[in-house]
């Protein structure tokens, strides 16, 4: 919320002074490069979204070194690693390896919830590290111990569970079977879409998790079959276990009508599955503000594909990386968390995507701004994206936006 910016930033100048962090090393004041790291699943479950996510970052930083104006000339540089998407331990590695080997001074991502709260919890606030995701939605998320330093510009997903439960009742889809990928992210979404489609009056007759990496998910569609409901909700990823689910429910013929979240958004699914997904109910964080659209043209101008999943998100993510180091006047990791939020939130001139050079030159002149971005920013008091939703249908093998929510 707007009226709790000066909270969060004031928490955030006393720690960084607290704990006296110091330039990350290969970011000194006299460098000429600062690094950005850029942690996502370029492996693993969600392996087909992350190129273009990856790509969207990396444009919002190669539009605030190319200005000239970002801390007097210097450039911004990417540095990725893997965060797999499930293996905490390897997410945990290169995050690790980024921060002490090659001296980020902030990490954008992780993607899935999991890996990016053992980033937090084992890395970010350790090193007192900026971590920005632009994808990681668990509820779990929003009350983390993170001393200020985790943010996102996804919405959590107890915001999507209520989408999703009020989309299903409008439709007159009155009871529902669920299946959930076993972790963070997928326990979290059950658990908020479950409570919010009761309160509405819902049936959920079974929720079950599945394990991501099998074969075979004959058992769980059958279970699942089993409970009598006609449509199947699949909270899980694009390219792993939810894919397999839907299959073999199309395959063995156990379910016709299918109800995805932001994770199985991705036109691989589409390819997967082919005509049998059309008439499925999805969402996704997202909006169709102006915004929005300039960051579609913006990308497209640019040899980058705009339009998807967590692209928007994910240029606002690096977006607020380098205004926020601009708005500190340095690539000092203290500085640049405590102005994450003031260049977020009003008050301040609206900055649209493409506008980089003229949000840090405002910035460089001691000015103020209100970045907007793409997907019409705006931070609440623990640092997460209020956000907007997508209602999608998949019609004519493609997935069209039926209404912002």
């Amino acid at each position: 919320m707007r009226t709790m910016k000066g909270l969060r930033l004031a928490a955030s100048v006393a720690l960084a002074a607290a704990l006296c962090i110091g330039l990350a090393p290969g970011a000194k004041a006299d460098g000429h490069e600062v690094k950005v790291g850029v942690i996502l699943g370029f492996t693993g479950p969600i392996e087909s979204l992350t190129p273009p996510m990856a790509a969207s970052a990396e444009l919002a930083l190669k539009e605030a070194s190319d200005s000239g104006a970002f801390l007097g000339g210097k450039m911004l540089v990417p540095v990725r690693g893997d965060s797999t998407c499930i293996d905490a331990a390897a997410a945990t590695a290169a995050a690790e390896r980024l921060v002490t080997a090659e001296g980020v001074s902030a990490i954008f991502g992780a993607d899935c919830s999991g890996v990016t709260i053992a980033i937090t919890n084992n890395v970010s606030v350790p090193n007192g590290v900026v971590t920005i995701s632009p994808s990681a939605t668990s509820p779990a998320l929003t009350t983390i111990e993170d001393n200020g330093l985790f943010f996102r510009t996804a919405p959590s997903d107890a915001r999507q569970g209520q989408v999703m439960a009020e989309i299903l009742v409008e439709r007159g889809i009155n009871s529902v079977a669920v299946t959930y990928t076993n972790n963070d992210y997928g326990k979290g979404l059950d658990g908020s879409f479950g409570a919010a489609y009761a309160a509405l009056g819902g049936t959920v007759e079974i929720s079950a998790a599945h394990e991501d990496g099998k074969g075979d998910y004959s058992a769980e569609v059958g279970a699942l079959a089993a409970s009598g409901a006609e449509h199947l909700v699949v909270f899980g990823y694009v390219d792993q276990g939810g894919k397999g689910i839907i299959q073999t429910a199309v395959d063995t013929g156990a379910f016709e009508n299918f109800v995805i979240a932001d994770g199985m958004i991705g036109d691989t699914l589409i390819e997967a599955i082919g005509d049998a997904l059309n008439g499925t109910i999805g969402t996704l964080p997202g909006s169709d503000s102006a915004g929005a659209q300039m960051f579609i043209d913006h990308a497209a101008a640019n040899g980058v594909e705009g339009d998807g999943p967590f692209r928007g998100e994910s240029y606002d993510a690096a977006a607020l990386i380098a205004l926020a180091m601009q708005a500190a006047g340095s690539a000092d990791r203290g500085a640049i968390q405590a102005h994450v939020m003031a260049v977020a939130n009003a008050p301040g001139e609206k900055i649209l995507p493409g506008e980089l050079a003229k949000g840090l030159q405002i910035l460089a002149d001691g000015g103020e701004i209100d970045y907007d971005g793409a997907t019409n920013v705006e931070l609440t008091d623990v640092g997460e994206a209020a956000g907007s939703y997508k209602e999608l249908e998949v019609e004519g093998g493609a997935f069209v936006t039926k209404a912002i929510r």
